[in-house]
């Protein structure tokens, strides 16, 4: 029955996450992306709040952490959020969804820098592949594009350091809140906050939103901003780390396949063909942090985890 529910939870989450990239780009067609991201934390924060109150969370972070709560507001939710639909004003949902899973090789190398976390062979082994593949994949998608497409680009991988950077001092920090704290007060003042922005600087016009870009918008906020993060938390409750973080090999395959159906674009065979060393290579890197975190098990004590992708989604 466990195996089951893992195996549940662990399709809802890869289906969740890879339908998301398609909802944001059908989101951005006629709303602008700081205002769309203000609305889909807007959509999500009434229900995380309400759980909060059922459930008898704190909104609030430990005193201590409070002014760390606001950065996490800005640099984990208002800024990177921004910048991956923006992104995809520029790029299709395929590949962002393929730049986004290199988040466990942005991870092992923000961790290494800002944790001095060692390494070994097989970790580096498995970062130089992922990124040598992305790489390849990139080069191959911008062969005859115009400079637009690295701005979406280059928005994309911001976004997705900007998340592996929090991840360490989330875990230098020691922060252990519950999922629906670190999500729900953050989530709240992101949405305040970014739809204030859009409306100054980016002036939407309301009657142009078209009803498919209002309903990816609630479904990113009340869906996938909610569901998707209870169902990855309840699979790591329930399974390993590492048997969790797979998540990261599928969702792409499901975005990119979504994109082709929905809209007849497909990446190149080229770039279809580098994403197996990339998967390899983020898989290296997975299981690799799996092999040391259990060798640190058997060297000393249980600690807490307090890693950051407890109480994430990755869109």
């Amino acid at each position: 029955m466990r195996r089951v529910t893992i195996l549940v939870l662990f399709l809802l989450v890869s289906l969740t996450w890879g339908t998301t990239w398609l909802a944001m780009r059908i989101a951005a067609e006629t709303i602008p992306p700081v205002f769309a991201t203000g609305m889909r934390f807007m959509f999500a924060a009434p229900f995380l709040i309400g759980i909060a109150w059922l459930r008898k969370t704190p909104l609030l972070f430990p005193p201590g952490q409070r002014l760390f709560q606001l950065v996490i507001c800005i640099f984990y939710f208002a800024i990177p959020f921004s910048l991956m639909i923006y992104g995809e004003t520029y790029v299709s949902s395929g590949l962002a969804s393929i730049i986004f899973s290199n988040m466990p090789v942005a991870v092992l190398m923000a961790s290494v820098l800002f944790l001095n976390e060692k390494t070994n062979s097989m970790q580096i082994t498995g970062l130089t592949i992922a990124i040598v593949a992305l790489a390849g994949i990139l080069l191959e998608e911008t062969k005859t594009s115009t400079e637009t497409q690295w701005q979406g680009i280059i928005a994309l991988v911001s976004a997705v350091i900007i998340h592996a950077i929090i991840y360490t001092q989330c875990k230098k920090r020691s922060c252990t809140v519950s999922v629906i704290t670190f999500n729900a007060l953050p989530c709240f003042l992101a949405g305040l906050l970014l739809s204030a922005a859009g409306w100054f600087f980016e002036r939407p016009q309301v009657s142009a939103f078209s009803a498919h870009s209002i309903l990816a918008t609630l479904y990113l906020g009340a869906f996938a901003g909610v569901f998707g993060i209870l169902c990855y938390f309840a699979l790591q409750q329930k399974a390993s780390a590492f048997q969790a973080s797979l998540v990261f090999l599928i969702f792409p395959l499901i975005a990119v396949s979504l994109e082709s159906y929905v809209y007849g674009y497909a990446i190149s065979t080229q770039s279809m063909l580098f994403i197996i060393p990339l998967v390899a290579g983020i898989f290296l890197t997975l299981f690799s942090r799996r092999v040391s975190a259990t060798n640190k098990h058997r060297d000393r004590s249980p600690q807490t985890n307090n890693g950051i992708h407890e109480h994430t989604e990755t869109s």
